[in-house]
């Protein structure tokens, strides 16, 4: 299996047979995100999205965390944290539209804790697995901060304006089960199990064919947006895309000659 690994500042990106893996790695805050992690993120983001070699991404954080999300702390002083300009919080905001425009699938991978812009990250990918030591809150309303990276467009839509209220403005700390129960995470696992289940995953994506599970992704991205109507207008225009690819003949192919599909995304 042909791997290559690259260490930046505060990530790590591996490439393993079409799957992406970024791995938050500043272990000693938890996974805080710094200037230098967002910069990293925000360039790898927006080259997944334009690199069709890359078929499914998976996002996790080193040393026993997710994210513990923004680094407050990071160039302040004895008296607080520096203020959060609105030119700083307008590149975080970058961060999360290219995450959220990512048209290959992405899977959240969730140990310790995911709170605050973490917690969103994580809600920002279309699938999340957690292990059962997992923790997430919207943690902001402790910090005397508000909502961020999505938080208050993702939570309504995943759970419910009330839950979301809930979530956000008491700012508790809910355990794994308790996020699948309100429907943050696809599933909880034993820890010893999570990883083999991600990759099982991540590598059924990787073998999805690309043109067409992005175009399911855009439909289901835009359903709180359109009419019934126009869905089914851009159902019919995805489907007459897809019926023009090679990935679809390939597909009754296999089928027809009872074998697995290879989809190249083409």
């Amino acid at each position: 299996m042909a791997s290559d690994t690259r260490e930046l500042e505060s990530i790590t990106v591996e490439r393993s047979d079409g799957v992406v893996t970024i791995t938050l790695r500043r272990p000693e805050k938890k996974n805080a995100a710094d200037a230098a992690m967002w910069n990293e993120l925000l360039a790898e983001f927006r080259s997944i999205a334009s690199t069709p070699a890359d078929r499914a991404v998976v996002i996790t954080g080193a040393g026993g965390n997710f994210c513990s999300g923004a680094d407050l702390w990071q160039g302040g002083s004895e008296d607080g944290p520096p203020p959060h300009q609105l030119s700083s919080m307008r590149h975080i905001t970058n961060v999360c539209l290219a995450l959220h425009r990512i048209p290959q699938p992405t899977v959240a991978k969730v140990r310790g804790v995911a709170v605050g812009a973490g917690l969103n990250m994580a809600l920002s990918c279309d699938l999340i697995v957690a292990s059962e030591n997992a923790r997430f809150s919207e943690i902001f309303a402790k910090r005397g901060l508000s909502l961020d990276f999505g938080g208050s467009w993702l939570l309504p839509r995943l759970v419910g304006m009330h839950r979301a209220k809930e979530l956000a403005l008491l700012a508790e700390i809910i355990d794994a089960d308790r996020a699948a129960e309100m429907g943050l995470v696809n599933r909880v696992l034993p820890d010893g199990e999570l990883d083999a289940f991600v990759d099982d995953w991540a590598t059924r994506l990787a073998g999805g064919p690309p043109i067409a599970l992005a175009m399911s992704k855009r439909l289901l991205n835009n359903s709180m947006h359109v009419t019934l109507e126009e869905a089914l207008d851009d159902e019919g225009l995805s489907q007459t895309v897809n019926f023009g690819t090679k990935d679809t003949i390939e597909a009754i192919k296999a089928f027809m000659e009872k074998r697995d599909p290879v989809f190249e995304g083409r």
